[in-house]
């Protein structure tokens, strides 16, 4: 059974703000960036529980997306929430 994708108010701002970031000195590697993470969500529709369960964030999953970016995210009964995208070196939201 395929479940549809919901990004969170949260993850698309921090997702946001990363490609910002990243678009300030580089905008071509922003668009690469945000199609890496983007494409890399897509396969959970299929697969939700193809990741670990998050170790610095319970009842969350989480997967690295990029080297430098993790995806946090849960599985419902009705969809896949994407609950937000951080850099792997700073501390994990609660």
């Amino acid at each position: 059974m395929m479940l549809p994708i919901h990004w969170t108010a949260q993850a698309l701002d921090e997702l946001d703000a990363i490609i910002g970031y990243v678009a300030e000195s580089n905008p071509s590697a922003a668009e690469e960036l945000h199609s890496c993470i983007v494409s890399a969500v897509v396969p959970l529709a299929n697969y939700p529980y193809m990741y670990r369960t998050s170790r610095r964030v319970p009842g969350l999953r989480e997967f690295v997306a990029h080297p430098n970016y993790a995806v946090l995210y849960r599985v419902t009964a009705m969809r896949i929430e994407i609950v937000n995208v951080v850099h792997v070196r700073r501390n994990y939201p609660s």
